[in-house]
């Protein structure tokens, strides 16, 4: 995982968040990478707000993220879903 930046350190410190976060902001709250909030959402583990465009840009729901985040088998499937992910992509790659 990154360190985190200064921007996300001063979000994550502020003593209340705004209602929706990005996915850069989501996923410094719940401890991912940002791209991994993508395998997130295509993984149907997270839902952004709205019907967003596949190219544009995701906002997530405070309360959502909440939830999820204080959800140890929520947060444990995540993490499976993110490993599998790369699992995958790793053995299409060896294959190549």
């Amino acid at each position: 995982m990154n360190p985190i930046n200064d921007q996300l350190k001063d979000f994550l410190s502020l003593p209340t968040h705004p209602a929706r976060f990005t996915k850069e902001y989501a996923a410094a709250y719940l401890g991912f990478e940002p791209d991994q909030i993508t395998i997130l959402v295509n993984e149907g583990l997270l839902k952004p707000l709205g019907k967003p465009a596949q190219n544009a840009e995701k906002f997530f729901a405070k309360i959502d993220l909440d939830n999820v985040r204080n959800d140890r088998q929520w947060l444990s499937k995540a993490t499976e879903a993110v490993n599998k992910y790369w699992q995958r992509r790793n053995a299409a790659k060896a294959k190549a």
